[in-house]
């Protein structure tokens, strides 16, 4: 039997790894961790998370992310059950504790007996060897320029991580707690802002210093990632209508609010929040300067300032085919956010699907590659498909197949796309199991 390759210990080469290695095959998972770590990670542990600590929603019924999640559910994947396992309180969100999540999944992969964990920094791709290359969006250089060279060229876009603050240095005395409409208990700590306070901390935040970044380092940013100072500056209700958005949201007295930011948890144990949609490029003194005009942040204990680097993904129309293996070498697969598909689930997916394709090839069975009835056939479709903008793109409904009727109310139209979906993913995993 041969060992498959799996370059990358992030979520998408864990997931992966996992799934071939409980259908029988043997893995040796390549990783720099713990000797060394990219500019955007700290944690010795294997599928840490950079951006932030939430998975996005959790309903299957209304988010296409949450069904997606159901979907990966009911094919056995590592990552969702990582994050069911470590989750804390986010509303109607799957936000987890990373610390937990990061160890329960290195606990799972290190176990594994037929995972060898390999510290070694891969500097090129395989020649005649299975392969799955889950490296990320920080790639290490040397085999960023083996895969350039080899593919023609690379494309790239910036996204970025928000600040957290110590839960201690939260003055309460100018927040509430509570989820929007009240969903969810007391999930979040809200700060609100009335029209003077939103006023100066937009104006702030427009004038404050950013980041410098060098010319290789300049590109197109990732609007599900976008620096909350970038999008201030496209008018001053954005923030209102976004990330600040104060709708649903009153305190005990049933008061209303100008504009609103929460905080959500970083840990299990509440120690920590993360500014929701801060995501930020702004210098860290800036960082300090500007978020501590919220009045409940007044006095903020930064615990860990938001940074912005780059995502780096192929073309991947032009170099996949839909079961994410190379067309100028089927026994190479590509996962995670270098492929296009851009979100922590979302890349976890690329990883299942790739070791799902993989193991059927190996064992001589015909591709069975799911089609755009349900996300994960969607997402293939959309890195495989003909298209000549390609960007990254994350779970929707709108990349689902319509449905076969029109359907005017929005929540009956996903309620019929998730139930088709999921209906669909029952046949899919059948299939699978009776080969």
């Amino acid at each position: 039997m041969c060992k498959i390759k799996v370059i990358g210990a992030g979520l998408a080469g864990c997931e992966a790894a996992y799934a071939l290695a409980e259908r029988g095959h043997k893995v040796a998972l390549y990783d720099i961790k713990p000797s060394r770590f990219t500019p955007a990670h700290s944690d010795g542990n294997f599928g840490e998370l950079v951006c932030s600590n939430s998975l996005k929603g959790n309903d299957p019924y209304t988010n296409a992310c949450g069904l997606l999640k159901q979907e990966m559910r009911e094919l056995g994947s590592l990552i969702v059950e990582a994050a069911d396992s470590t989750r804390v309180p986010a509303g109607g969100a799957l936000a987890v504790d990373r610390g937990d999540f990061a160890a329960y999944i290195t606990a799972k992969i290190t176990s594994h007996p037929n995972i060898e964990v390999v510290c070694e920094e891969v500097k090129e791709l395989p020649s005649d060897e299975w392969c799955i290359v889950a490296t990320g969006p920080l790639t290490c250089d040397a085999l960023a320029e083996d895969i350039k060279e080899k593919l023609g060229g690379d494309l790239h876009f910036y996204d970025a991580s928000a600040p957290i603050v110590s839960r201690d240095s939260i003055d309460m005395n100018f927040a509430f707690v509570g989820d929007r409409y009240g969903r969810g208990g007391d999930d979040y700590i809200n700060c609100p802002l009335n029209k003077e306070e939103y006023g100066i901390f937009v104006r702030e935040l427009l004038s404050a210093e950013r980041a410098i970044l060098h010319d290789f380092e300049k590109g197109e940013i990732f609007e599900g990632c976008m620096p909350v100072e970038v999008m201030a500056a496209r008018g001053g209700d954005t923030l209102r209508f976004g990330p600040f958005k104060p709708v649903g949201l009153r305190d005990k007295d049933g008061n209303k609010f100008y504009a609103v930011l929460q905080l959500r948890k970083e840990n299990a144990e509440g120690q920590a929040y993360n500014l929701v949609g801060c995501q930020t490029n702004l210098k860290f003194p800036e960082q300090k300067r500007v978020f501590s005009l919220i009045p409940a942040l007044r006095g903020a204990e930064f615990l860990r300032y938001g940074v912005m680097h780059r995502n780096t993904y192929i073309n991947s129309p032009q170099h996949l085919n839909a079961d994410f293996s190379l067309k100028c070498d089927q026994k190479i697969f590509f996962a995670g956010q270098m492929t296009g598909v851009e979100g922590y689930v979302e890349s976890a997916a690329s990883g299942l699907m790739c070791a799902l394709h993989m193991d059927r090839k190996l064992k001589g069975l015909a591709p069975v590659v799911p089609d755009n009835t349900c996300v994960l056939g969607a997402l293939s479709a959309h890195i495989s498909g003909a298209n000549a903008n390609f960007t990254p793109m994350n779970a929707n409904f709108g990349i689902l197949r319509a449905s076969e009727e029109k359907i005017r109310d929005k929540k009956e139209r996903y309620k019929y796309l998730a139930e088709r979906s999921l209906w669909y993913i029952a046949g899919y995993k059948q299939l699978l199991n009776k080969d």
